[in-house]
């Protein structure tokens, strides 16, 4: 079994070469502790974050990640986490269209990026969003402007060597007629970690499976490396248990 942090199995299930990150979850099975995870990762490493949250205040993650040993007020302070509250996001129609709203933020993000390369210490800079699913919801439906913008977003990660990370809600996109989302994220994407609940059903000591496929280049040396990657997790108050089935004693 192996515990939720550094050197665990998810950390090796994803490596460190993936630039864009989807998480995919469902009702039965939510992967917010994947996003969790994933920014604590980047602030630990020396990194800095700009976290665009639709679902929860800011109160909500600073709780969160502050059991998991993370200080997300203390990385606010020093600007190394740069939070974008967004739960009323367009701002309404004095602001203007919503596409307009989109390239606001956008170019809001672009400037943290840049900024952060400037610095002496720069890290490795990451963008998360909390959940692309809300995105279409904020944009009263405009498919169209929420592709925009995760385009802007991704072309942070070619051009000023950026990782995307983004949650995303598998069972609302079950239509597919609504699936264009859900599937340009899957293709931009350098790895999938798919949260899911147990085929077998309900168990007490188990709350769900992930699945991660690392879609990314290899360089000679990973050819053969493992490319998918199935084990089961237990939510923890701290964070989560990760262990590979038939393992958990």
């Amino acid at each position: 079994m192996e515990e939720y942090g550094g050197g665990d199995l998810l950390s090796e299930a994803m490596g460190s070469a993936a630039r864009v990150v989807v998480v995919e979850d469902c009702v039965e099975a939510p992967g917010a502790f994947v996003l969790h995870l994933l920014l604590k990762r980047a602030l630990a490493s020396g990194g800095a974050a700009a976290f665009l949250a639709l679902a929860q205040p800011f109160s909500y993650y600073d709780r969160v990640l502050r059991k998991m040993g993370c200080n997300l007020s203390l990385h606010r302070r020093n600007e190394r986490l740069h939070f974008f509250e967004l739960l009323g996001f367009p701002g309404g129609a004095r602001e203007g269209t919503i596409a307009d709203s989109f390239v606001r933020l956008y170019n809001e993000i672009q400037r943290l990026v840049e900024a952060n390369r400037a610095g002496e210490n720069a890290g490795q800079f990451t963008v998360v969003i909390d959940d692309a699913s809300l995105l279409e919801v904020v944009a009263l439906g405009s498919v169209n402007d929420v592709l925009d913008f995760l385009h802007y977003c991704f072309t942070l990660t070619s051009e000023m060597n950026c990782t995307l990370v983004v949650l995303i809600h598998e069972d609302i996109y079950a239509d597919e007629e609504n699936m264009g989302l859900l599937l340009h994220l899957r293709y931009i994407a350098d790895l999938v970690i798919k949260a899911a609940p147990l085929s077998t059903g309900l168990a007490a000591d188990v709350h769900g499976q992930l699945s991660v496929v690392n879609k990314g280049t290899f360089s000679e040396q990973r050819a053969k490396a493992q490319k998918v990657w199935n084990f089961h997790f237990k939510g923890k108050e701290n964070g989560a248990d990760f262990f590979y089935p038939g393992t958990r004693h």
